[in-house]
């Protein structure tokens, strides 16, 4: 029997494999490193309601998180984007358990998931509900997000906590000035080679060249 290879350079290109209506997508270019686990649906998102299964049991008392990803993210194997607020236990009550006959009032939502433009998800990384990973961040391995991240940020740990930003403040407020992710394709891959560089000075200039010209200089 002929078994498919499993190996790191093997990815799922979320835009073309996921179906719930309740993840949604954008661009072409975000990916999960589905070699050594299920698919990105099977393994990575864990709702409590708002997935094929729940949508055929019952329906939900409550609104269904949302979960939103940025363009050019890139999931390692193994990560979990948790969903479902509370998942119906109340800490506020003395017994957690998720009683029948309280089920409704023991649900608390936490709002919808972003995931930014441009993050990086560490392999085992667990994502909480409700939580806002900004442009360019990156969950360590392992790591527990718990709170925000902000973008260009490094946070690592149970919980996850920042440990350094990728750049200095100056440089991180004049990137998000520039919205590449929201760049037209053809402009991105012009500008791929001074993306793929860490000059801010030149890459906005190259940016406003294209933007009078249709050309950058090479």
């Amino acid at each position: 029997m002929h078994t498919a290879p499993k190996h790191w350079s093997i990815v799922e290109y979320l835009h073309e494999t996921v179906q719930n209506p309740n993840i949604h997508i954008k661009g072409r270019t975000s990916y999960y490193s589905a070699a050594w686990s299920g698919s990105f649906e099977e393994s990575v998102v864990r709702y409590l309601y708002g997935d094929a299964y729940s949508a055929s049991q019952w329906e939900p008392a409550w609104p269904i998180d949302q979960l939103y990803i940025g363009s050019y993210v890139c999931i390692a194997a193994e990560a979990v984007i948790l969903l479902g607020g509370n998942n119906t236990h109340r800490t506020d009550w003395f017994s957690l358990y998720p009683f029948i006959e309280t089920i409704v009032e023991s649900y608390k939502g936490k709002g919808d998931t972003v995931i930014g433009d441009g993050a990086w998800i560490g392999m085992r990384a667990m994502i909480m509900p409700g939580i806002t990973i900004g442009e360019g961040a990156i969950i360590a391995s392992g790591a527990v997000v718990t709170k925000n991240v902000a973008p260009y940020t490094l946070v690592a740990g149970n919980p996850a906590k920042p440990i350094k930003t990728r750049f200095d403040e100056t440089t991180i407020e004049r990137l998000l000035q520039l919205h590449i992710y929201d760049w037209s394709e053809a402009k991105f891959k012009a500008l791929q080679p001074y993306i793929t560089a860490n000059a801010i000075d030149i890459l906005e200039e190259q940016s406003r060249l294209y933007d009078q010209s249709g050309t950058c200089n090479k």
